[in-house]
């Protein structure tokens, strides 16, 4: 039986009026905004995450892309996955640009840019696959659990949000940021680790379970570095301008150099050096810097006033 409310014989939604409430709300935001009634179209996530999938694979045909694949045939597969990819990841770029730009015709200067966009991506991705070989190199070496390299690419979260976040950095350092950062949330969606395309880290990174990490925009991470689940690269507080509104893009979070280990649960804050060779422990919070072969415990923190907002 259909308990809904019944007036008349017919339901009631109020629909023209949530409609016409909705049309105007939307032309306000759109007004406010210094957009037409139909601005540019955005990248599509959906198609980005089909693209991230065929680079997988065309970085691991073998593990990521086609078990059944031979030697004759990889280059072939990777070859046409590569072609198809880069069109698809092109069309992606050239919408971000149009959107930034308010075109809604078709944008010789958006079509050029687009193009070295995907180009310069496409002759990076060697580079890539060799930072992702360092960094499954060192999750299979750094956690007794991985019998091998295999299982922790197709396993680990934490190789799943690094892949995701090399390929996403050089589209933002490259200027297609609103497509890096659509890529960062797939891997943050996926995974529950959020690394923003911005942040730099050096090869044979190692996110241990991962669930939680969280790494800014401005943080620099060295070579060697391993981090546990729920740790927070973040921003100690955020600057404001004469108009009181935040300002974007300065140096905030924090610079961990090489060899250092952080430990599950710790949050460290602002733009701090934590030096060669340290050890922060779990849960400790950090909001100065610490030289190279700290070891760092809750015990040993010192208590600081914590002041201005946080976040990442």
């Amino acid at each position: 039986m259909n308990d809904a409310p019944h007036l008349n014989g017919q339901y009631d939604w109020g629909i023209d009026g949530l409609v016409a409430q909705l049309r105007e709300l939307r032309v306000q935001s759109l007004e406010t905004r210094n957009l037409r009634d139909k601005p540019p179209k955005l990248p599509s996530r959906k198609e980005l995450h089909k693209i991230l999938e065929a680079l997988s694979a065309v970085l691991f045909p073998n593990r990521l892309g086609q078990s059944d694949l031979n030697d004759e045939g990889i280059d072939y597969f990777v070859g046409h996955t590569l072609e198809t990819l880069l069109r698809e990841l092109y069309t992606q770029i050239r919408r971000e640009l149009q959107f930034i730009s308010g075109s809604l015709g078709l944008d010789n200067a958006a079509h050029q840019q687009a193009i070295s966009i995907a180009r310069l991506f496409a002759a990076q991705l060697p580079a890539v696959r060799k930072l992702i070989d360092s960094d499954i190199q060192a999750a299979f070496e750094g956690d007794p659990a991985a019998r091998s390299p295999d299982e922790v690419l197709v396993c680990y979260p934490g190789i799943t949000a690094i892949i995701h976040h090399r390929l996403a950095h050089i589209l933002y350092q490259l200027g297609a940021q609103l497509v890096a950062r659509i890529i960062a949330e797939l891997a943050h969606s996926a995974t529950g680790i959020d690394i923003h395309p911005g942040a730099q880290i050096g090869e044979s990174f190692f996110i241990d379970h991962g669930t939680g990490v969280v790494i800014g925009e401005t943080a620099i991470i060295g070579r060697h570095v391993r981090v546990y689940q729920a740790v927070t690269l973040g921003a100690k507080r955020f600057q404001k301008d004469d108009n009181g509104m935040l300002v974007k893009g300065n140096a905030r979070h924090p610079i961990v150099e090489d060899d250092v280990v952080i430990y599950a649960g710790a949050t460290i804050l602002g733009r701090i050096t934590i030096g060669q060779g340290s050890t922060i422990g779990g849960n400790v919070w950090l909001t100065h810097s610490v030289p190279p072969g700290s070891n760092i415990t809750q015990a040993y923190v010192r208590s600081e006033l914590f002041q201005g907002g946080a976040g990442i």
